[in-house]
């Protein structure tokens, strides 16, 4: 990574933040798919370590009930610690192209699936054991990848929850896959120390990003925002796909 790319990750850093501003999610899933697409996915991983920490801490803890959904969801969070180290294999074994598939149709997947299919309202007694294996895959495409959202956002959204509990459930979630990312890098000799500043300096356009797109929330459609917003990321994941096997 070279001096002439800092004020790109500053720019993608603070788009991402808006995004999250006015969506409440999306910050990773964005820093990955834009640094992802000229970076490493290793090194776009790395770089958004800390932001996304800081970020999704600060929604964790703004909610009511950490303890119940902690109690509630831990099978599942436990799953993604797992798969998240095992697949991070993927990430830090040096397969750029094959990185930059997976990322590609990871971001695919996604945007297609937010964008066409009805929401999911899965049975109450099918949790306890569909908790653990959402949590692996999750994992998985984490590790492989650096995007935490498939197919955990989708599942918790069945879940029925509150308003404000769903936003603290992801929270938890996306906070969980970003420490299970760093120790999975670590684990497999990709030691996140080297970005460490960058990323660190990158939790600062992030928050400025987030206070813009809360400002911006109450002047927009989010719903057109996010409509936007997920075929941007369709057409990044096919471009990345596409890269990716070539």
């Amino acid at each position: 990574m070279t001096d002439h790319a800092f004020p790109f990750i500053v720019a993608t850093f603070f788009a991402a933040g808006i995004v999250k501003g006015v969506t409440g999610m999306g910050l990773p899933t964005v820093a990955m798919a834009v640094l992802g697409s000229l970076l490493s996915p290793l090194t776009a991983a790395t770089l958004l370590l800390v932001p996304s920490f800081v970020t999704n801490v600060w929604q964790l803890v703004a909610g009511p009930k950490f303890g119940m959904l902690v109690r509630r969801l831990w099978p599942m969070m436990l799953a993604i610690i797992i798969g998240t180290v095992v697949g991070t294999m993927m990430l830090t074994g040096g397969g750029t192209g094959r990185t930059t598939m997976g990322l590609g149709i990871a971001l695919v997947v996604y945007a297609a699936y937010t964008l066409l299919a009805r929401p999911l309202h899965l049975p109450p007694r099918w949790e306890p054991w569909l908790s653990p294996v959402v949590g692996l895959v999750t994992g998985l495409v984490t590790g492989a990848t650096g995007v935490f959202v498939i197919p955990a956002v989708p599942y918790i959204q069945s879940l029925d929850l509150e308003r404000d509990d769903l936003v603290q459930a992801l929270g938890l979630s996306f906070t969980v896959s970003t420490i299970a990312l760093a120790i999975g890098m670590v684990w497999h000799g990709a030691s996140p120390a080297a970005h460490l500043l960058g990323s660190t300096l990158a939790v600062i356009p992030a928050l400025l990003g987030m206070a813009a797109g809360q400002w911006i929330r109450t002047r927009i459609s989010p719903p057109l925002f996010r409509r936007l917003f997920l075929i941007f990321l369709l057409l990044l994941g096919l471009e990345m796909a596409v890269q990716g096997l070539c």
